[in-house]
């Protein structure tokens, strides 16, 4: 469903196409060692968040992330990549050419060269740190929720490898069951990928219950300000519904718009804020993280601050809160939050989040977003599956079959590439949240999913 983490090995089949292009002069118009220098970078990010921010073996992170993938195979053996513990860095490049480095930060995540975190934003993320879990794992009593978990937990005979890396089973607010694979636990933060972009749909309804944003506003964008301007009616809702219109294509190719602002900008709402409309707005729906990176920056400029300013905003008004205590949030060098795929949390944390938007966006009796924020969040845009920073299982509005085959009906979802999810299931008061590394775009073992949601609806009472 959601592509937010680049697929390395489409890029390297494209480059590899456009190098034999080239050297038959054709396509020259391509640049293929920037869609090298995207692939080196991601590489090196990816490696980076499983080595330092999940503590696992770098080997292993670049197995289930990317020795799988077929498109790589032709490339591998002039890929590298080294980890230097030390400076807690990874170093990647391709035929000892187009270097790229990431570093982690501790409370903060990692970033590339030209990411690096000022010193006031790592003493807001560190100021920030939660404390640790301390209930045990909460192993299911249920033998029919055990099940459900270990058949999620086992790898198919045939096609990609699962890779699960966590489940946790919320039932009216109480964890029943958990389980995670070997090298992670409660406390361990896990990349969300795309499901970063339902933080961002929460950060905003933050601010619209403070009534300091109107989503159905043009979008407080500088570079749209006059008003004969064609981007200038933008809504926030049409960024957050993926209906904008913006010619910012989401391709994973290494040439595309989104690519090339996640991997090579140093400030990603700004470039996003120059694409030229190929759609009027609000008529159609085309998924782009180019449009979450637009709401960021405009979360970034009303909450005032720069990166240390969110952290702080974020911690107090959300993540403290509902308890979500391991989240660490990455942003550009503009300050911007890269909220398209580039925030951490545990699978407690996730979990807690999904119940926010299962009990209407308040915890505890207090109000967090705004009334009916949920509906408006899980409700379908035009003709598509996606709602507002969620998956929608609603065919389209004011069709109640399920678009998902299996799937409950009311159920909705915050996705992420290779099958980061939090399900919501509001009929049966149920959050199941799975994280792991399935490399099968676009959708990431859905039927897997589906079953373990069915499995786990069953067994609950």
């Amino acid at each position: 469903m959601s592509i937010s983490k680049k697929s390395i090995g489409a890029w390297l089949l494209c480059i590899v196409v456009a190098v034999l292009l080239a050297l038959a002069g054709l396509g020259l118009w391509k640049r293929p060692d920037h869609a090298i220098r995207v692939a080196t970078a991601s590489v090196s990010d990816v490696l980076c968040s499983g080595v330092f921010v999940s503590g696992l073996a770098p080997d292993r992170v670049f197995a289930e992330n990317y020795a799988a993938d077929k498109g790589l195979a032709l490339l591998l053996p002039h890929l590298h990549y080294s980890v230097d513990r030390v400076h807690r860095r990874i170093t990647t490049d391709w035929h000892g050419r187009f270097e790229n480095v990431a570093t982690y930060y501790p409370n903060y995540g990692c970033a590339l060269a030209w990411q690096t975190p000022d010193a006031s934003t790592l003493q807001a993320a560190s100021g920030a740190a939660g404390p640790a879990e301390t209930e045990a794992v909460v192993n299911p009593s249920d033998p029919l929720i055990r099940d459900a978990l270990a058949r999620a937990f086992e790898e198919p005979a045939t096609g990609p490898l699962r890779h699960t890396h966590a489940i946790v089973i919320l039932h009216d607010g109480n964890i029943v069951a958990e389980q995670y694979a070997e090298g992670f636990g409660p406390d361990t933060p896990q990349i969300g990928f795309s499901v970063s972009k339902s933080v961002v749909n929460a950060l905003v309804g933050i601010l619209v219950r403070k009534g300091e944003l109107d989503i159905h506003a043009p979008a407080p964008i500088a570079a749209w300000k006059d008003s004969g301007d064609p981007r200038h009616g933008i809504t926030l809702d049409q960024l957050m519904r993926m209906t904008s219109g913006l010619s910012l294509a989401e391709e994973d190719n290494g040439f595309d718009p989104v690519s090339i602002m996640l991997f090579r900008m140093h400030d990603m709402a700004s470039y996003a804020a120059q694409a030229p409309l190929k759609a009027t707005p609000g008529q159609t729906w085309e998924y782009s993280s180019g449009n979450t990176l637009l709401v960021a920056g405009v979360i970034r400029d009303k909450v005032s601050g720069g990166a240390p300013g969110l952290i702080r905003f974020a911690h107090k008004e959300l993540f403290d809160p509902i308890g979500m205590r391991h989240v660490l949030m990455e942003f550009d060098s503009a300050q911007t939050l890269i909220g398209s795929t580039r925030i951490y949390a545990s699978a407690r944390d996730w979990a807690r989040f999904g119940q926010l938007y299962l009990d209407g966006g308040t915890v505890n009796g207090q109000r967090i977003l705004p009334a009916q924020w949920d509906t408006y969040s899980s409700s379908p845009t035009l003709d598509s599956p996606y709602g507002s920073g969620f998956w929608t299982n609603v065919a389209a509005k004011g069709d109640t079959q399920a678009r998902i085959e299996g799937m409950p009906p009311d159920a909705y979802m915050a996705s992420g590439a290779q099958g980061q999810r939090i399900v919501i299931v509001p009929a049966k008061h149920l959050v199941i949240v799975r994280l792991g590394t399935t490399v099968d775009p676009p959708n990431y073992d859905i039927k897997g999913l589906v079953r373990l949601v069915a499995d786990v609806s069953t067994a609950i009472k």
